[in-house]
């Protein structure tokens, strides 16, 4: 469900002037710090574009935590076992969704329900790290999956489907790629689908029906969706469906591409590239003006939790004890830019200032995240793949409905 506008608003004024964002990406690596006698806790997420600040963190807080990063694609499938057997992951993190439940059925959060910690965030934000009445993790990134727009090159907000098209033509025409799209990254492909459904679907839930069978991918409002796709393809940059997020975001950051399509979580990394120009979000709008509900796509995510199966909780704990603070939670948000869900953080970072009005449009939870079966959601994202690598629409679907029969 959306945020009110009342909620954003005063979400805004909490935290003075903000906006926005966080969650998929990046090559893998590890850092460590000064360990203790019983040496550093493992810290394990996936976002390797924060390993610096997360380091800074670490070492003017004098805490013991060695950070164990995995590319996103790689967290999604492999953290579980991982976290399982207790020597990675003391502290970790967790998509929304399909991994947050997993861990969940595994018994490896450990209940913060009650802790104080947890009244420093913004109640609204962390429901996503809730279950069963109990707060099981907390989600410390806010994050807008719509695609980011370079506004040196796009002035205009295209308002219906027609005007977007045209857009895309116009920048075409001027020799610069419409839009960038990592089609070859499985964890950032299917963030496109986020702003595709929103305002195609009968419901805000219809994705996720599509694994209980409720609604079909062969329905034809996703068979709209997949003929959007097919509209796109001659816009997108050759071999996207082979494309890596890092290559889409290069294009994007040197300037030869209008429109990267992936999420507000990738603004640091444009940056780190030295890009300069000013950076705004951009959904499609798939339907004609009156009929579209949202203006972009949202998520609350990165969820932060202690493993239940670690001999060093107390230490993890304390590690998040730290980050919910409103001053470290400040030093993570401008360092990154990204939008972080405690309150009363001071954002001084020019991005997260310039993204503030997205705090107040009507933005849709991202649908992506509907899925509890991560191979059902791979074979609905998959089907737009294969409709952009030069499938029909109608074969496509028929594919991975197939693969959703199997599934339930």
């Amino acid at each position: 469900m959306p945020y009110s506008r009342r909620h954003l608003l005063q979400l805004a004024a909490g935290s003075g002037a903000a906006a926005f964002l966080a969650a998929c990406a990046g090559p893998g690596g590890s850092s460590s710090s000064t360990s203790n006698s019983d040496g550093p806790i493992s810290f394990a997420h996936w976002r390797a574009e924060d390993k610096e600040v997360f380091e800074q963190i670490i070492k003017t807080s004098g805490s013991a935590v060695r950070q164990d990063i995995s590319p996103s694609n790689d967290y999604q499938s492999t953290a579980l076992q991982k976290l399982r057997g207790g020597t990675v992951g003391d502290a970790f993190t967790a998509f929304r969704g399909a991994q947050f439940l997993e861990i969940a059925k595994a018994g490896v959060w450990t209940d913060l329900t009650g802790k104080p910690l947890v009244a420093k965030y913004e109640p609204n934000l962390i429901t996503a790290g809730a279950q069963d009445g109990k707060q099981l993790g907390l989600p410390y990134q806010l994050v807008f999956n719509t695609p980011l727009v370079n506004r040196d090159l796009v002035t205009e907000t295209p308002k219906d489907w027609d005007s977007f098209l045209a857009l895309l033509e116009t920048l075409k025409g001027k020799g610069v790629t419409p839009i960038a799209w990592p089609g070859g990254d499985a964890a950032n492909a299917g963030q496109l689908l986020n702003v595709m459904v929103v305002n195609n679907a009968p419901a805000d839930d219809a994705l996720g029906k599509i694994e209980t069978g409720e609604t079909k991918v062969t329905d034809d409002w996703f068979l709209t969706v997949l003929k959007q796709y097919q509209q796109l393809t001659p816009y997108f940059q050759k071999g996207s469906t082979g494309t890596s997020s890092d290559a889409a975001l290069a294009l994007f950051a040197q300037g030869k591409a209008g429109l990267l399509a992936t999420g507000s979580f990738q603004v640091s990394g444009v940056r780190k590239l030295g890009a300069t120009f000013p950076i705004d979000l951009l959904a499609p709008i798939t339907t004609t003006a009156d009929k579209a509900k949202y203006e972009g796509v949202f998520n609350a995510t990165f969820i932060l939790g202690v493993n239940a199966k670690s001999s060093k909780k107390d230490a993890a704990q304390a590690w998040l004890d730290k980050l919910s603070d409103p001053a470290v939670a400040g030093v993570y948000a401008n360092g990154t830019a990204q939008h972080v869900t405690v309150k009363g953080v001071e954002y001084t970072n020019a991005d997260l200032k310039a993204l503030a009005p997205w705090l107040t449009k009507k933005t849709a939870l991202a649908p992506r995240f509907q899925f509890s079966n991560l191979d059902v959601r791979g074979a609905v994202e998959n089907a737009a793949v294969a409709v952009v690598g030069g499938k029909s629409p109608e074969e496509a679907a028929e594919a991975a409905q197939k693969v959703v029969d199997q599934k339930k």
